[in-house]
């Protein structure tokens, strides 16, 4: 069946290893962006040093380096899980993935370390958290699809309720709706009056389709957790970027 609808199958011995080369794959992912993610961190924290500028200065290696990026966390059925099944199964012959467990407790992290961001640049605003109005800007896991299971956005919407922020909203053109924590959230519609209004934009997915010259224009403060923004030249005093070390 695999056979017709690939050009090419990779065989291998047995189901085993197939179900492991699988487990592989999405872990190498998990482990590589936990990686990135902490030394996003490391960088806001010494300050003078911008993580998308270092991985990309990496990535000019020809040989040795594949670029992986920091984000709000990681989401979808495959690279958040796979960690805790493997975990789940080694444990079954008394052995601890110490290593792919720590990974994937960095990437699950995020989302918290997004949240304080958003509420750090609140504080510099003359308007309370729990008043603030705050857009986020894609809701879906990843960019361009319609797919939410356990995205990252969603995580940051729950604990920013949880800490009782009042006014949040969301757009996004592939989910129309949303449940968080107990509410029903509509998306609405991304317009300059819209942004206008808003305390603080927060991206967490960077869908093609968002024009993000306007967003920038018409707001008055982005938490950029995607980097989306790195093309637009004006404005960027608005910006604050996860892993810039601003």
């Amino acid at each position: 069946v695999v056979g017709q609808s690939v050009s090419d199958v990779i065989r291998v011995s047995n189901p085993k290893v197939a179900e492991m080369e699988k487990l592989l794959e999405n872990i190498f992912r998990s482990v590589n962006i936990a990686l990135v993610n902490e030394l996003a961190q490391l960088c806001d924290r010494m300050g003078g040093i911008n993580i998308w500028e270092v991985v990309d200065a990496a990535a000019s290696k020809p040989f040795g380096f594949m670029p992986f990026y920091p984000g709000p966390g990681i989401g979808g059925h495959c690279i958040l899980i796979d960690p805790y099944y493997l975990e789940w199964l080694a444990k079954a012959y008394d052995f601890q993935t110490n290593f792919i467990s720590l990974a994937a407790e960095v990437n699950e992290n995020m989302p918290f370390y997004v949240r304080n961001m958003v509420q750090r640049e609140l504080s510099f605003r003359p308007v309370s958290f729990k008043k603030a109005k705050i857009l986020i800007l894609g809701v879906a896991f990843k960019k361009d699809v319609d797919d939410t299971r356990h995205s990252p956005a969603l995580k940051v919407m729950e604990l920013l309720l949880r800490d009782g922020a009042t006014n949040i909203s969301y757009s996004d053109p592939y989910v129309p709706t949303v449940h968080v924590d107990g509410r029903d959230f509509k998306s609405v519609k991304l317009t300059p009056k819209l942004m206008k209004s808003m305390d603080c934009i927060l991206i967490t997915t960077d869908h093609s389709s968002y024009d993000y010259e306007s967003v920038v224009k018409h707001s008055k403060c982005i938490v950029d957790a995607r980097n989306a923004t790195r093309h637009v030249k004006n404005g960027r005093e608005k910006i604050v970027l996860l892993g810039d070390g601003k």
